[in-house]
């Protein structure tokens, strides 16, 4: 199968009728990028994973669960798990698949957890997944009843992750593009539902991003923010010099009131607050699927309050909001 295969069948008529001929020769361009990891090489792995018929699925369950151990006998489980690890590392999850636990960087379930009685209910809705990585929010949308979930975000190893995951789980109403919103198409206002997780502050222009993202909502579609803050009152805003928890492109880093303010400036309404959690050891953390350094080393060993660098140590808010 083709790139433009693969990716045309993840863009069916069921998500936006004429997409895919606007999308993917931008996602062809992506594609071609060397400069973003081994493509071709991930390509192949997902080539030769078994095929494995799932008795389990289980797309609301903290570690997003396809198939059973018994499904498979021991040495087909160990060649997923080794296919698997070699698209290492893995920063979302956890998932489960066919009994093996990926127990990636992000407990992502605990964000989900935060959000998910907040938000407004997503069954039917058709929803927008900005800056996705492998889509395991994208699955738990699904789980919620979601109509169908597009994600979007550029790194192909995370597209990687999420076609080995989908190999598993089979077709379901749920693709991730390698696609950054930029490539996305302007005043679409074709979701019900668009969230923006970890994103906002890796954005040169916040303004532009929140009017990006507005332009994908219809009238009254809902914005799901969540974003690094500070504390502090209106009109405070951090601009790391150099890095930021060993991050190099953290751009701004608001209080709350400040960008409720920025929210309101970019023409949402009824914007809220409804969450602002420290990011913990618990949370963020080096694991057998994710061997790099992770929250643990980018924190000041003497006072874990502030990062390496000196600045406030993470915390993150999520913001609703309403396109008008």
């Amino acid at each position: 199968m083709s790139d433009r295969d693969l990716f045309s069948g993840l863009l069916a008529p069921r998500f936006c009728p004429g997409w895919a001929e606007l999308l993917l020769p931008r996602i062809e361009a992506r594609l071609q990028d060397g400069r973003h990891g081994d493509w071709p090489g991930w390509l192949a792995l997902l080539r030769e994973l078994p095929n494995v018929a799932p008795t389990l699925l289980d797309f609301a369950a903290d570690a997003v669960t396809v198939g059973a151990e018994t499904d498979c006998d021991g040495a087909t489980r160990r060649s997923i798990e080794t296919a698997l690890r070699r698209l290492h590392p893995w920063r979302k999850g956890p998932y489960a698949i066919h009994g093996i636990l990926i127990d990636t960087e992000w407990r992502s379930d605990l964000k989900w957890r935060r959000l998910a009685g907040a938000i407004a209910p997503l069954a039917g809705r058709r929803v927008l997944d900005v800056g996705c990585g492998n889509g395991y929010h994208a699955w738990r949308m699904l789980g919620a009843g979601a109509k169908s979930v597009i994600g979007i975000d550029p790194t192909l190893l995370s597209v990687a992750q999420f076609l080995a995951v989908r190999h598993f789980a089979g077709d379901w109403p749920v693709a991730v593009l390698p696609l950054g919103i930029e490539d996305f198409p302007s005043g679409t206002c074709a979701f019900d539902t668009v969230f923006s997780m970890g994103v906002l502050y890796h954005r040169r222009s916040p303004f532009d991003h929140l009017a990006e993202l507005k332009g994908c909502l219809r009238p009254g579609g809902e914005l799901v923010l969540e974003t690094l803050v500070i504390e502090g009152e209106a009109g405070q805003v951090l601009v790391p010099e150099g890095r930021y928890a060993q991050m190099r492109n953290v751009w701004f880093i608001p209080s709350p009131p400040t960008l409720s303010s920025w929210l309101a400036r970019a023409g949402f309404r009824r914007a809220r607050l409804i969450d602002v959690s420290p990011t913990t050891i618990r949370e963020q953390r080096s694991t057998g699927w994710m061997r790099f350094q992770s929250l643990a080393d980018f924190l000041d060993p003497d006072d874990p309050s502030r990062t390496v660098e000196g600045h406030p140590a993470p915390r993150r808010a999520i913001f609703l909001a309403e396109a008008p």
